[in-house]
């Protein structure tokens, strides 16, 4: 086979069949972009096939994180869109439901600790109510008797990221995409003209612009230039999935309490999450992450222990120092980072999407992305893994 034959190429490659790479490589061909996107497993194979699907910006709120928030929130704007078009495009259901999200307090100190949730909303403004104990059982009946408190915020949604990765390849081959899958890159070249990728099975690729959108697997990647392999680690979450009647569900909002979220799905599915552990790339289901999420998820739903248990996982979020995803160029010509998104994944897959496929096409993206500029951390010359924060 001559080297010519073995070469394919395009305007636009993605490594990563995440929500954000299928997502970006989406709006890219949608623009008339060749594009391949390449995948070392399946399509959600890492963090996306795991993930509970929460659109909840209001409730992911927190303190020193502005930047984040309004990511957040412009991308949770665009997400009625965003389905409304891969269903028109595809036919195929991306599970998106804005059912809303009720936070629960379950003892004093947790409604204290909420109270001042609900005092941060207000100073920025987000839609939130506080609502007495029997107002939170009104709306959720099924909440145990120990609720003390609660804040609701009607607007969050919530997707099955499953059903939307599917969505995404209909979509994205629709559009004259390609996805190549069993294709793990293993070696590239950025020093030429064209950057070229290599796959483990010999397989040969080059393209003016590269999207890395490989979730926490971003920074190990050995062909990937050091000046730019950036500080995004693993975070463990185990999640439930519970199983009931589809006509009784046992609540119809998001339900999130201190230590656990239930997420409801229109089949009779109960989403339960999730935990939170630094242990690197384990992904170990432990009957200690079981326990916690069952002990939690009954304190708020006594009724959770009628439901059949259907499924148990692990998956690995990809975080970075600064909780702020990495979105934009970096300093290797023609390579573009998405990664880095953490808990938030899903949430961002339109606006990430959006501002990559603006990019690919040598235009301005629509939102400043400076604060989620890959080049915001260096390496320090004095040890390879210790990162500064620019």
């Amino acid at each position: 086979m001559t080297k010519t034959q073995r070469e394919k190429h395009y305007d636009a490659l993605v490594i990563g069949a995440g929500v954000i790479g299928l997502a970006s490589a989406w709006r890219a061909a949608r623009r008339g972009l060749r594009v391949c996107v390449l995948e070392r497993d399946h399509p959600g194979a890492g963090a996306s096939g795991v993930a509970a699907g929460m659109l909840a910006p209001v409730g992911e709120a927190s303190w020193g994180e502005r930047e984040l928030l309004r990511l957040n929130l412009a991308s949770h704007r665009l997400w009625p869109q965003f389905s409304d078009e891969l269903r028109g495009t595809i036919d195929e259901n991306t599970g998106f439901a804005r059912p809303g999200a009720l936070h629960v307090a379950l003892d004093r100190d947790e409604a204290a600790e909420l109270r001042r949730r609900y005092d941060l909303h207000r100073e920025l403004g987000l839609p939130s109510h506080w609502l007495r104990p029997g107002e939170c059982r009104k709306l959720e009946p099924g909440l145990s008797s120990k609720v003390t408190g609660g804040l609701h915020a009607e607007g969050e949604a919530a997707a099955d990221p499953r059903q939307l990765c599917r969505a995404l390849v209909s979509a994205l081959v629709a559009a004259g995409g390609e996805l190549e899958v069993g294709a793990e890159v293993v070696a590239a070249a950025f020093d030429d003209s064209v950057p070229k990728l290599r796959t483990a099975d010999g397989r040969r690729f080059q393209a003016p612009k590269v999207l890395l959108a490989a979730g926490c697997w971003s920074a190990g990647l050995t062909w990937l230039p050091e000046a730019v392999r950036s500080p995004v680690r693993p975070v463990k979450g185990e999640i439930l999935t519970l199983r009931g009647p589809a006509e009784e569900p046992l609540c119809e909002r998001l339900i999130v309490t201190e230590r656990i979220y239930l997420v409801p799905r229109s089949d009779g599915r109960l989403i339960v999450g999730a935990t939170v552990e630094e242990r690197g790339f384990d992904t170990t289901v432990t009957a200690g992450g079981v326990h916690e999420l069952l002990r939690e998820a009954y304190r708020a739903l006594p009724e959770i222990a009628e439901l059949e248990l259907l499924e148990v996982q692990a998956g690995l979020r990809p975080g970075t120092p600064d909780n702020r995803p990495l979105i934009g160029p970096t300093a290797v010509e023609g390579l573009l980072l998405a990664t880095g998104h953490y808990r938030n994944g899903v949430l961002l897959a339109p606006i990430t999407g959006e501002a990559i496929a603006d990019l690919l096409a040598d235009e301005q993206p629509g939102i400043d992305l400076h604060p989620f500029s890959p080049d915001r951390f260096e390496r320090s010359p004095s040890s390879a893994s210790e990162v500064v924060l620019r």
